[in-house]
């Protein structure tokens, strides 16, 4: 039976620290006590939202609805392909992701290596496709279970029905708010297959050299080893100061645009993107907007960017979600002004 709060302050459950309260709060841990939450009079007269880890979130205001927690908790190895030397990884959508990855380790699984230390939960995780270092959840997803709000009606969802793209999926678009993830599946391949590990990162490659072990043929937990060492070495911990990671997309423009601003800046870096775009980095064009390491306000306030990675917004103190969102306002309206490129959250801003 779950337990039904009110007035509950979503400062533990977001990764900037934000001091919001939720009018209504209630924690869930099996597809039947969500039915249970979601069809209380409270839940359907919404608004709703549905937290997991609360590391993809920028709260501005206090929520004047029902805020439900996800902590199913599920890891288990539902299936097995010996032939093809493959599993099938079973996950709970409240289990954490980087506790996903090291269970996958040590079941002699590899596959989301490269997403080691990623922040939040599993179920978070297929609603914007996460990625790093070369990889993204769509490489290794097999299907979800969800339950749609409006029914209790649990369905599944293959690889093409949530038309995974970069940092976006069918939950984020037509389907937005409609869903609530409650298991994932992956199909990963055994270590003993040999299969070679995707180390085309640069940093990667460098890092693991700097460990002792062979860039060439890294086994899945060095990668993961390597991996965290580099995010650590970027990006700040929540738990040391509030932050939600990356706060940008990369955006990704056509290739005349490209060529025209790096004829304008011959620093600038890009990537090839789909459909004969061009992927740039939203940290650099912070960074050369003048913004990595700025510092505003005073006091418990104090608010800015990260000094080592201008993609990540920092919480110093006592600042509210307003605050961080006119300073992400700031700097999509002077590097536009600049660039010509629009920057576009990648975090949810309520």
């Amino acid at each position: 039976m779950p337990i039904w709060e009110e007035h509950v302050s979503l400062r533990p459950y977001n990764t900037f620290g934000l001091d919001v309260r939720a009018r209504y709060f209630a924690r869930f841990t099996s597809v039947d006590e969500l039915r249970e939450l979601l069809a209380r009079p409270e839940t359907q007269a919404g608004p709703r939202l549905i937290l997991g880890g609360g590391s993809n979130l920028l709260l501005t205001r206090d929520f004047d609805g029902v805020v439900l927690k996800n902590e199913i908790k599920e890891l288990t190895i539902s299936a097995e392909n010996p032939a093809a030397h493959t599993a099938r990884l079973r996950a709970g959508a409240g289990e954490s992701w980087h506790g996903l990855v090291e269970f996958a380790l040590s079941q002699e699984l590899s596959g989301l290596e490269n997403l080691s230390l990623i922040p939040g939960t599993v179920g978070a995780a297929p609603l914007q496709n996460i990625g790093a270092y070369g990889a993204e959840l769509r490489d290794t997803f097999a299907r979800l279970e969800a339950v749609e709000i409006s029914s209790g009606a649990l369905r599944e969802f293959d690889r093409e029905a949530c038309g995974f793209g970069y940092r976006e999926s069918v939950f984020k678009g037509p389907l937005r708010n409609q869903f609530v993830v409650t298991a994932v599946e992956f199909d990963l391949h055994r270590v003993s297959a040999g299969r070679p590990a995707n180390v085309g990162y640069g940093a990667l490659r460098d890092t693991l050299a700097e460990l002792g072990y062979s860039p060439d043929a890294p086994t899945p937990r060095q990668v993961s080893e390597a991996v965290v060492r580099v995010r650590r070495s970027k990006l700040p911990d929540p738990a040391d100061i509030g932050n939600a990671g990356s706060f940008f997309k990369n955006p990704e423009i056509p290739v005349a645009q490209f060529e025209e601003l790096k004829a304008r800046f011959p620093d600038l870096p890009g990537y090839p993107a789909p459909a004969g775009r061009v992927k740039v980095p939203a940290g650099w064009l912070i960074e050369q907007a003048g913004f990595k390491g700025q510092r505003r306000g005073a006091g418990a306030g104090t608010h800015g960017i990260h000094a080592r990675q201008a993609l990540v917004l920092v919480n110093h103190g006592g600042a509210t979600g307003a605050e961080l969102w006119a300073l992400a306002e700031e700097i999509i309206r002077v590097v536009g002004e600049r660039f010509g490129v629009e920057l576009r959250p990648e975090v949810n801003i309520l």
